[in-house]
């Protein structure tokens, strides 16, 4: 491997005693400019200094690793090293990051480094995007969902939708026409799918368009009963439950 400058950013000293052993037993000429285990730090020293490779945890002593890159422009190519769940793990290969699943092999480190050699040329890094699917959040929502009935299948777009609701274990759509129709999706699953300013799960049982409130009534114990149209074939069930009222608020207020 050709010689290299490495920046290590990683906030547990044992963690990043034993990544810089692994990279000088992989390539002893490599350099290890500093390792660094804050964003402040990350920040002042990159202000003023340049590594060919950055190996970046995510989780750092004073926040999440992407702040740094809100604060000091960097085009240095970034290989993760992180403890995150697949979810995390899925929106690095989205956006063609090499990753590093904590505790770190070996032989994984010295892959890594292969494909940033390899991929050099064309590496780059939407930091905007890795941070929106980090914490969910989504830029391209669900714009319509397809339902089939038998033999017959039907678009069902997503305006047209006044809400989802959970029946006897099963997962519904009503339209604003009154229609309903199955889903396929499990109502947390909806959640993560759909525009949540568009959208709000009210309780465990509905999941409501904005448009579709026609009027709120103040209900007791700081619960606000929804009037929905087209009305929900239970009253009671659209009433907002006493831990999602005041999130309910905000959402409506945003």
């Amino acid at each position: 491997m050709m010689k290299m400058n490495i920046l290590i950013i990683e906030d547990e000293p044992l963690s990043a005693e034993r990544l810089q052993s692994m990279i000088m037993e992989i390539a002893p000429d490599f350099n290890i400019l500093a390792k660094i285990g804050s964003v402040k730090e990350a920040v002042k020293w990159l202000s003023t200094n340049s590594a060919d490779l950055i190996f970046l945890d995510i989780q750092l002593s004073d926040g999440l690793s992407f702040g740094i890159f809100d604060q000091v422009t960097v085009q240095t190519p970034v290989i993760f090293t992180t403890a995150y769940d697949q979810y995390a793990i899925n929106a690095f290969q989205l956006n063609s990051i090499a990753y590093l699943l904590k505790p770190i092999r070996k032989n994984e480190l010295l892959e890594s480094l292969h494909k940033y050699q390899t991929m050099k040329s064309a590496f780059t890094i939407d930091f905007e995007q890795l941070m929106a699917n980090l914490q969910g959040k989504k830029t391209n929502y669900k714009k319509r969902f397809l339902i089939q009935a038998g033999e017959k299948i039907r678009k069902v777009e997503i305006t047209d939708i006044a809400w989802f609701y959970a029946l006897d274990k099963a997962v519904y759509i009503r339209t604003s026409q009154n229609q309903s129709f199955p889903s396929e999706n499990s109502l947390d699953s909806l959640e993560q799918q759909i525009d949540p300013n568009q959208f709000f799960r009210i309780n465990r049982k509905y999941l409501v368009n904005i448009d579709s409130i026609a009027n709120m009534v103040a209900w007791s114990r700081g619960r606000i009963k929804l009037e929905l149209k087209p009305k929900a074939d239970d009253e009671f069930d659209s009433v907002v439950s006493i831990d999602r009222a005041s999130d309910f608020r905000k959402w409506l207020n945003s």
